[in-house]
């Protein structure tokens, strides 16, 4: 790197802030855990912390983010590995089933979020809002494929399906919870394959 070029390398004390971050308010929660705390185990300064952070608020969103990114990431992934419609909803069914199975789970992070943050109009709830609606239209975009007039009512079916599963894995046994998941998910898409198979042969 020349001294004329800047330096878009990121900052490897506010990945430790974050990661930090995202470990403990995924496990503990977002209220419960202190500035403090976070800094303390991030092992940075006060002043390097607001200088990456100004606020607590900025921490959250920035954590939210990066969960969104990581889902998407798993979502992308199961749709490029499976070429029709209904593998690739079959496919992150699966991943989503494999995340409720491990042992670090704690329930979905937004909606964990969404419980503490209800006020509609403060940025991390419109946050988790924005994260549902792209998890919304990528399903939806998926089942249209599968049977297209029924796609609005089917993806929303399936984000259900996902939302209870996620809650319940984390009070029930995790393995059932998965196999009843993927079970619904299934019959899910037998039923909308078999209304588009229907339409076809009119």
């Amino acid at each position: 790197m020349t001294r004329d070029e800047p330096d878009t390398r990121p900052s490897e004390a506010r990945s430790r802030l974050l990661s930090t971050a995202t470990r403990i308010f995924y496990a503990e929660g977002i209220h419960s855990v202190g500035v403090d705390r976070i800094i303390a185990e991030a092992k940075v300064t006060r002043a390097t912390f607001y200088r990456h952070f100004p606020s607590k608020d900025d921490l959250i969103l920035a954590y939210l983010r990066q969960v969104h990114q990581m889902e998407r990431g798993m979502v992308d992934a199961a749709i490029a590995a499976n070429p029709s419609p209904a593998d690739s909803l079959l496919a992150v069914a699966g991943a989503i089933a494999e995340r409720i199975t491990s042992p670090v789970f704690r329930g979905c992070a937004f909606l964990n979020a969404a419980a503490e943050y209800p006020d509609t109009n403060h940025p991390v709830h419109q946050e988790i809002i924005a994260h549902r609606e792209w998890f919304l239209d990528t399903i939806t975009a998926l089942m249209a494929q599968v049977h297209e007039e029924t796609a609005d009512s089917a993806a929303r079916h399936f984000v259900m399906l996902r939302d209870g599963a996620m809650a319940a894995g984390c009070l029930f046994d995790p393995a059932l919870v998965s196999e009843t998941f993927l079970r619904g998910v299934e019959g899910l898409l037998r039923v909308n394959t078999e209304r588009q198979s229907a339409g076809s042969a009119r």
